[in-house]
């Protein structure tokens, strides 16, 4: 017998930590926030309704609601210093490393001290919910070239980034399927880039620092990253008429296919119907059909094959 200690691959079946703010029951395709299940939450909630059940512990009322959507608007600005750094940053720059960067030097601004301090990192907490989407939203339009549009108070947290992205106020659709989106990734119990975030700030560091480890994990194309690598994917197919091809190219030579399966769920993520229904009212509006079709023949022929669900990405 060999005297090797023995591990748990990935950590499986190992307890880290314990949390309240989301059960994720994979064997189940079950995902709840603090008892909620997610179905409900996307079909009866906001996102910033979904902000205050996590960052407080309760679904608002409509003063809390109204309190904490205030709050979240009065933090949507970035100091000079970042503003300048993502005018300057490479325009071939990755989005992720741009945004790692921006949320750590956000630290350098903060100058409270206290880092220790509850009520402090309550609030840094939601500026920095606030504030990354402004980091996104400028940094899109600086690396072409854009202006950067005046921030505006009146729209919802979904409405908001899409008018930064775009320039303009978005139409019902697209802020829905965006809401949707949010609530759908505003936790995932513990997680690469939860459990990297609790490293770094069990040391008593930052919480700049913890949110900047999180988005480094998460920029990994085995987690957060997938996202993008999906979006590769089809555009390197090119047309629902090469899905076949390529999907049994991969299968052949046993390449992985982005998008596809899950290390907690066992069956359908049950995140991906949502957005697979949204994407298809977005993809009506927009009367762009084939990024969808592609993602859809993709998913059947994973199912058929390989008896593998489409995730979140």
């Amino acid at each position: 017998m060999s005297d090797a200690p023995e591990y748990a691959k990935g950590l499986a079946g190992v307890i880290a930590n314990e949390s309240k703010l989301s059960d994720v029951q994979g064997q189940e395709g079950i995902l709840r926030y603090l008892g909620y299940n997610i179905n409900d939450l996307v079909e009866h909630t906001t996102f910033e309704e979904v902000i205050h059940l996590l960052h407080r512990g309760k679904l608002p009322n409509q003063a809390e609601l109204d309190s904490i959507t205030e709050s979240l608007r009065a933090q949507r600005e970035l100091p000079d210093g970042v503003i300048d750094f993502l005018k300057s940053a490479p325009n071939d720059a990755g989005p992720m490393d741009v945004l790692r960067t921006a949320v750590s030097m956000l630290g350098l601004y903060d100058t409270r001290g206290e880092h220790q301090n509850r009520d402090l990192n309550e609030d840094r907490a939601l500026s920095i919910c606030a504030k990354i989407p402004l980091i996104v939203g400028y940094y899109h339009r600086a690396r072409q070239g854009l202006d950067l549009p005046p921030i505006r108070k009146d729209l919802s947290e979904a409405a908001h980034f899409l008018y930064l992205a775009n320039g303009e106020e978005p139409g019902p659709e697209a802020t829905k399927t965006l809401d949707v989106a949010y609530i759908l990734h505003a936790d995932h119990g513990m997680n690469a880039s939860t459990f990297s975030a609790r490293v770094t700030i069990a040391t008593l560091s930052d919480i700049y620092s913890a949110i900047t480890s999180a988005i480094g994990t998460l920029k990994g194309p085995l987690h957060g990253g997938a996202n993008e690598g999906v979006i590769h994917m089809l555009q390197k197919i090119g047309s629902v008429d090469k899905v076949d091809a390529y999907v049994e190219d991969c299968l052949a030579n046993k390449k992985k296919i982005m998008g596809i399966g899950h290390r907690v769920y066992r069956v359908l993520d049950p995140r991906a119907p949502h957005l697979q229904k949204m994407a298809q009212k977005l993809t009506d509006e927009l009367g762009e059909t084939k990024w969808l079709q592609m993602s859809e023949r993709i998913a059947e022929l994973m199912r058929e094959k390989k008896g593998l669900n489409a995730n979140v990405d």
